[in-house]
């Protein structure tokens, strides 16, 4: 009996996804509820389990985009679980006869030597740039992913997979070429391979959540009237209060003490005076626009990952503490950089923080998240001269960073943006405001 592989429900907006990687080779054995192949949609990477046990059967390739139900292959459940050889399928057979060791083996015939300009031909031909590393065959790879390596001689070890687990995927392993070898694995210098290699075009797929990115960023841009103010702030007092707590937060809750916490804070708490910068332009009963107000504020963080920035959200941010706060963002980088970020956690955020400083932005744009009216950016932290104390009439050198809000003007005006930023100002300038509530 065969029991189908079947793409399962993703989510509600999730239609359809692309095959990024078969973990299970076609005829292998499979266990139930081992990952059979992993599927890329717009949104997150998700692992498919096997439904049953038994020999794998593809019924699509890597690579392909499958909807939602599609089934993409079966297993077949009454086939036996093959015994553990222990050689690994390279061993003779047991009734293999021995040699008979009083009969000499005749000597092999030395093999016509084709001509050297064939030779030539055939070697450019038929061998790859350098010989694969039998190293690979111990790391996590897909096939496609170790297919190419060992055409191109890469060892697989020296790359860090994206894939689930840790394994590494076709995408990893060109990525690497790309960035080590430019293209030619193992051409000498002198060669003329390597001049038109240093030229070569790549065309690359480009992945669902990519594609989504795109779409998304597109969509604000021509369906929002979005507008940016900017600021800046003295990062002296957190930083002197960060130096000084450091060591008894880290002690205490088992977490660092980063900025990022003192600014979601300060943004629900100035959420919580501008309430229309946590609210959407939606479609009301009657089919024109309403506006829709939340009592929380769900705070979504943009997270780098190796596929492409994503958003999880901080739900009731309001009601946390600092160490909750931090903890949360900690744990959601970690699963982002692996790929482990679920759909649900990336939606229903009522306004984000983007810091583009951690990658040495001084200064940004940032563009708004739909249906979201306001997107706060953070930048890297300069040390420029500025009248301080304020009023005192001396210049001195602190520690300064630009502050960014874009938002939409539909919805919110300028006076209220530049009233929350200014907002954020005062409680990153003056910490005990946050403690305080002011």
């Amino acid at each position: 009996m065969a029991t189908e592989i079947v793409i399962p429900n993703v989510g509600e907006s999730v239609t359809s996804g692309i095959i990024s990687a078969w973990t299970v080779e076609d005829g292998a054995y499979v266990e139930r509820d081992e990952t059979v192949l992993e599927l890329e949609t717009d949104k997150v990477t998700m692992e498919v389990p096997a439904p049953a046990a038994g020999i794998v059967k593809h019924g699509a390739n890597e690579g392909d985009e499958v909807d939602v139900g599609a089934v993409v292959g079966s297993i077949d459940e009454s086939a036996e679980k093959p015994a553990d050889s222990g050689g690994g399928g390279d061993s003779a057979p047991a009734s293999a006869p021995a040699p008979d060791a009083s009969k000499p083996e005749p000597a092999p015939e030395p093999a016509t030597a084709p001509s050297a300009p064939a030779a030539s031909a055939t070697a450019v031909a038929t061998a790859p740039a350098t010989a694969a590393p039998a190293s690979n065959a111990d790391v996590k790879a897909t096939p496609l992913a170790r297919k190419l390596a060992d055409d191109q001689g890469v060892d697989l070890k020296q790359i860090s997979g994206t894939g689930a687990a840790g394994r590494i995927r076709e995408q990893d392993v060109l990525a690497w070429i790309q960035t080590h070898q430019n293209g030619a694995a193992s051409a000498p210098a002198s060669s003329p391979a390597t001049a038109s290699a240093q030229r070569e075009v790549r065309e690359e797929r480009m992945s669902p959540m990519r594609q989504a990115i795109a779409s998304r960023l597109v969509e604000a841009q021509q369906t929002a009237a979005m507008l940016t103010t900017f600021n800046e702030v003295d990062m002296g007092a957190v930083m002197d209060l960060r130096k000084q707590h450091k060591e008894a937060f880290s002690e205490k809750h088992g977490i660092n003490l980063g900025f990022m916490s003192f600014f979601v804070k300060a943004c629900t708490q100035a959420l919580e005076k501008f309430p229309l910068i946590n609210a959407y332009i939606t479609q009301g009963a009657n089919g024109k626009p309403a506006i829709q107000h939340h009592s929380y504020k769900d705070v979504a963080i943009a997270v780098s990952g190796p596929k492409g920035l994503v958003v999880p959200v901080l739900r009731s941010a309001e009601t946390m503490s600092f160490a909750e706060i931090e903890g949360n963002i900690k744990d959601m980088a970690l699963r982002a950089r692996d790929g482990k970020i679920s759909l649900e956690e990336m939606q229903g955020g009522t306004f984000t923080i983007t810091n583009g400083g951690i990658f040495g932005s001084l200064m940004s744009t940032p563009i708004l998240n739909p249906p979201q009216s306001a997107i706060l950016g953070m930048h890297g932290i300069k040390k420029r001269a500025i009248e301080y104390p304020n009023g005192s009439g001396q210049i001195a050198l602190r520690p300064m960073m630009y502050l960014a809000l874009s938002y939409d003007h539909r919805i919110v005006d300028g006076a209220e943006a530049v009233q929350f930023l200014v907002s954020i100002k005062d409680a990153i300038e003056d910490p005990a405001r946050l403690m305080l509530d002011l």
